[in-house]
């Protein structure tokens, strides 16, 4: 195959468009903005919904240990916040934090955050799963 094969003129040819707000509609980012406003964070931040399924959502142990959605998004957001204090120019940040997820016994999870632009340009935050992209 020789690079004229390859060549598609020089344009950008868009195969798929998926934007953040539509992924927010259909329930595959949760948007936790305005708590996160709470926590100091200016800009719009979304979980995916493997962050909320795992450490949002309550288990069975973490309603025996008291816990609360609310708390364990806070728990997420402020240790994010904790995290970007200390490394301010990295557009992604990765992180731990203790979770009440199958055992009473808080784990130790990582999780990572990406700053990028939103569907306008914005700067927008987005909390992932490390395997995540």
């Amino acid at each position: 195959m020789s690079d004229e094969d390859d060549d598609v003129g020089g344009e950008f040819v868009l195969i798929a468009a998926y934007s953040r707000a539509q992924a927010l509609e259909d329930g595959t980012l949760v948007d936790v903005t305005e708590l996160a406003k709470q926590a100091g964070i200016k800009a719009p931040v979304a979980l995916t919904r493997s962050v909320w399924e795992r450490y949002v959502e309550l288990s069975p142990a973490a309603e025996k240990a008291g816990n609360d959605t609310t708390g364990r998004t806070w728990d997420i957001l402020w240790m994010f916040r904790c995290a970007a204090l200390q490394r301010p120019d990295e557009a992604e940040i990765r992180y731990q934090l203790h979770v009440v997820t199958d055992s009473i016994e808080p784990s130790l999870v990582e999780l990572k955050a990406i700053i990028g632009p939103g569907d306008d340009g914005e700067a927008v935050i987005t909390i992932l799963l490390p395997e995540e992209d």
